[in-house]
């Protein structure tokens, strides 16, 4: 925890924890603290404690949306196994991520005083052999004789422009600024912890408010306007023209990260191109021939790089320089999903690698006619990187991460960073790509267009309530809902069937009509996308064989058909009521767990798929005997 004189280890992380749940600015609730972790400047990026992860893809399109000078994506700092028993004291029971309390706020359970930790009113106390007892005390408690331990106070405001503040307490219980210097008192008179039973009180001058008035659209006119403070950061942004919104410590749009992602797919079919793209990030600093051979026999007498002895260093220059070449070419590429897409649908020579391993199948039984290609990928490696996040706006209501606005999105370091923190994922899936003549004839049919144009205004009305553009943000394809919809319902399928963990899967949709650019595209790998170990021994892989399949998907069709929740599932409609972005879903038929989907549960409709009550002409599918 840094923030202090000192830096004391608080809590513990799993390294997925630290850049998808409890990434850069977000706010992590430990035993007796809350903490926000900082920004990369504040990281101890030490050689001996993170892991390069080689990349090329990703690395590119990271430096189109962070800056050329990105030069690695890295693990997060993680100490080594055996220092996990090491003295407290030393220098390596430190290793990790820089966070500092936040909010800076806290009550004091007994006496109710609510004051900043700045105000020195509360005592930092640590033990160094039970970190997750690190809190702070109230010292000079009236009404305890031993110091109690002191909350955050569990309410914070921010703006749709990704700051971040403490609650302005002085200005909300006097209703403006004010110079009072009374002692703020924070007191409950209900059990249930509602803000209308929560009132703050000035001991100065006597005045009081109750929480409720923060709250709602009126609350927003009680709330100053933003001072465009990153505590992340410790910076504020210039100026920041929006009003600040009250929300509750630990509130799920508090924290969004943005994230890119990239299958490792071969891009050459020789060993050694192959050993060159695996640790490009050490190669390809190399400025010549020369020191490109003393740097392999420093690695190579400590027992690394061992793979490139049977090759000479010319072989391995020349090598080197066709990488650079069509690194070069993937710099000014504006789309990580294509090559993807060509490589699964075996549109060009694909060849294998020990982390890319590709079986073709033949179609789905009785499902032929909608699947031109299975394809099982009995090996895949997924690397991931976090560039940014957002707060209150979600990056799934965006269908690239270069559409989102850029007043929304939130810098991870004060300074352009020089790397980005990423992590891997190993596992196996299942590539399924649609029947395009069967897709097109679907798409045109006049029920469909109807319901893309009805799409069209859901998405206008529901992004003008959010102050968005909507000639900025394109809606998706019904193609692309109808891929969707299929890819939720057979994750369903298989995480009931066949004992997968619903967030262990994890969906990748490549869906492009045939007038866009490298369109058309029609399809969607489900893949195990758990750091763990489930799902990494065959056992998705071996569901993805023809007949096995064939009755997933039929088992996936038919359990949608009735929802738990009809017939108000199936009559929902986006455009009546609370704007929304899905048709006939819902918890009970298709949502997923959101880190399994790309758009946050968005563009969904069982409609699409089979008949409901709603709707009979919009399916795709149909069963094998032609009656459903």
């Amino acid at each position: 925890m840094t923030g202090s004189p000192y830096r004391y280890k608080v809590g513990e992380l799993r390294p997925s924890q630290i850049l998808y749940t409890f990434g850069i600015g977000s706010i992590a609730d430990l035993p007796h603290l809350s903490v926000m972790v900082m920004g990369l400047d504040g990281w101890d990026k030490n050689p001996a404690t993170t892991t390069l992860l080689s990349e090329p893809r990703l690395l590119a399109a990271v430096r189109r949306e962070l800056g050329t000078q990105v030069k690695e994506l890295c693990s997060p700092p993680i100490p080594q196994e055996d220092e996990e028993s090491a003295n407290p004291f030393d220098e390596a029971a430190r290793i990790g991520v820089p966070v500092s309390p936040f909010p800076t706020w806290m009550v004091c359970p007994q006496c109710r005083l609510l004051a900043p930790l700045q105000s020195g009113l509360f005592e930092l106390k640590s033990s160094p052999y039970r970190i997750n007892e690190t809190r702070y005390v109230h010292k000079n408690c009236p009404k305890s004789r031993k110091p109690p331990a002191v909350v955050p106070a569990r309410f914070l405001v921010a703006c749709q422009h990704g700051h971040l503040d403490d609650f302005p307490w002085h200005y909300f219980v006097h209703q403006g600024a004010s110079d009072c210097q009374g002692v703020l008192r924070f007191e409950e008179y209900g059990v249930t912890g509602a803000a209308s039973d929560i009132v703050v009180r000035c001991e100065g001058c006597q005045r009081s408010r109750r929480l409720s008035d923060a709250f709602g659209e009126n609350g927003k006119q009680n709330m100053p306007k933003c001072r465009g403070r990153h505590p992340h950061l410790r910076d504020f942004d210039d100026e920041c023209d929006q009003q600040m919104e009250a929300m509750l410590l630990g509130a799920s749009n508090s924290w969004f990260p943005i994230t890119l992602s990239a299958l490792s797919i071969p891009l050459h079919a020789s060993p050694l191109a192959q050993l060159v793209q695996k640790h490009w990030d050490i190669l390809g600093d190399a400025p010549d021939p020369q020191t490109l051979a003393f740097s392999l026999g420093m690695a190579q007498r400590t027992g690394q790089l061992l793979e490139f002895l049977k090759y000479t260093h010319e072989e391995i220059w020349a090598s080197i320089e066709q990488f650079r070449q069509g690194q070069n070419k993937q710099d000014h590429a504006q789309d990580l999903k294509t090559p993807e897409w060509q490589v699964l649908s075996l549109s060009v020579p694909t060849p294998t690698s020990q982390e890319f391993q590709l079986r073709p199948v033949s179609s789905p039984k009785g499902y032929e006619q909608f699947f031109t290609r299975t394809v099982l990928v009995e090996r895949i490696r997924e690397v991931r990187a976090l560039i940014g996040f957002t707060r209150i706006q979600s990056p799934g209501d965006f269908d690239d991460t270069g559409e989102i606005p850029s007043e929304y999105r939130v810098r991870i370091s004060r300074n352009a960073p020089s790397w980005v923190p990423a992590s891997e994922v190993k596992g196996e899936g299942i590539f399924l790509q649609f029947n395009e003549s069967q897709l097109q004839a679907w798409e045109t049919s006049p029920a469909v267009l109807k319901r893309a144009q009805l799409t069209l205004e859901a998405q206008k009305r529901w992004l003008r309530i959010r102050n968005l553009d909507p000639a900025k943000i394109p809606v998706p394809s019904m193609r692309y809902v109808l891929i969707h919809s299929f890819s939720h319902a057979l994750m369903r399928q298989l995480a009931i069937e066949c004992g997968y963990n619903a967030a262990s899967l994890r969906e990748r949709l490549f869906a492009k009509s045939p007038h866009e650019e490298h369109g058309p595209q029609a399809g969607l790998l489900i893949y195990t996308a758990a750091p763990d170990s489930e799902g990494t021994l065959g056992g998705l892989v071996n569901l993805g064989e023809p007949d096995t399949l064939g009755y997933h998907i039929s088992q996936a069709l038919t359990s949608i058909r009735l929802c738990a929740s009809d017939p108000l599932c199936a009559d929902h409609d986006p455009n009546q009521g609370i704007p929304s972005l899905h048709w006939a879903a819902c918890h009970a038929c298709l949502f997923s767990p959101e880190t399994s989907c790309e758009r946050g549960n968005k563009y969904l409709d069982r409609s699409t798929l089979i008949p409901t009550f709603a709707s009979d002409n919009l399916h795709f599918f149909a069963l094998p005997d032609g009656e459903f």
